[in-house]
Parts: structure tokens; sequence; C-alpha cells
């Protein structure tokens, strides 16, 4: 599997994803009728071009599951038991239609299973950034992570 297992992560790692993804309307609409949000921020161009943005947004949830989304491939791919919660999601910029992103991750901590001596917790800090280098979202993110499978 392309993922790490819990002793390959470390304090302080940084991880620049290499996938890359341009976001466009299709996504956006069909993304917040998808999940039942009928936000016209997301959906309705005329109320949109009425508003401080002059523009549709894009869905900020669909922001935050293509960022960790483009951290799998880098860190957790086939070694992850599950994720374990979020915190700190922040959307400091808007994204939208036409913006192509980019994520970034950082270890902020690991520490052992306390109740699983097969796994262990690694804490994510994950950014994504839009074309023009802006941090457009952000959060923390705790995975459980297996350990290397003993040798047999």
């Amino acid at each position: 599997m392309a993922g790490l297992y819990f002793e390959e992560f470390h304090e302080g790692q940084v991880f620049e994803h290499a996938l890359t993804r341009t976001v466009t309307e299709m996504d956006n609409t069909m993304f917040s009728l998808m999940t039942m949000n009928p936000q016209p921020l997301h959906i309705d161009a005329h109320f949109a071009a009425e508003t401080e943005w002059g523009q549709r947004l894009f869905n900020s949830l669909y922001t935050l599951g293509i960022m960790i989304g483009m951290s799998v491939s880098d860190t957790t791919l086939g070694t992850t038991i599950g994720n374990l919660g979020m915190t700190d999601v922040r959307f400091p910029k808007p994204v939208f239609h036409g913006d192509t992103l980019r994520a970034r991750t950082r270890i902020v901590a690991t520490r052992e299973s306390k109740s699983r001596p097969t796994a262990g917790l690694v804490e994510f800090e994950h950014e994504c950034l839009n074309q023009r280098g802006e941090v457009v979202a952000s959060c923390r993110r705790t995975g459980l992570m297996h350990k290397r499978p003993a040798a047999a």
C-alpha cells in the first residue's frame, strides 16, 4: 500500500501532496444537491451575484473533502483503521468555480494506542491552498493507524 504505518510518521513531518484539482460549477452544484444543501450561495447564480462575493461560493464541505482526499495516497492509503475526529476546521478564504486546489499535511503528534497494541494515533494538520497560494481551508484530524505488521 502507498500509505504509511504508524511508525513511519513523526512530529513535524510535512507532505506537499502532488495531486491538484480544479473545481467546477458541476462539482459544486452536484455536491450541494446530493447533500440536500439548498443554499443559494452555492446553486443560484443570480442570488450569488447580488452578494458581496458577486458569484457562487464553492461548497466548503466539498473543499474539506477534497483537501483530506488529496492527502490519502501519501499518508493513509491502506494503512488506516479509521478517522477518530476533526477539529479546528477553518475556511479563511472563499473558493470559486475554476479555482485549482492543492494540499499539504503536517504531522502534529503521534502516540501509541492505549487500547490497541497494533495501532497508534496520528494527528494530521491539513491545509488546502488555491492557485495563488492562499490557504482556503484547514483542519486537524486524528487517524487511528495500523502499526507495521510483525515479520512472519
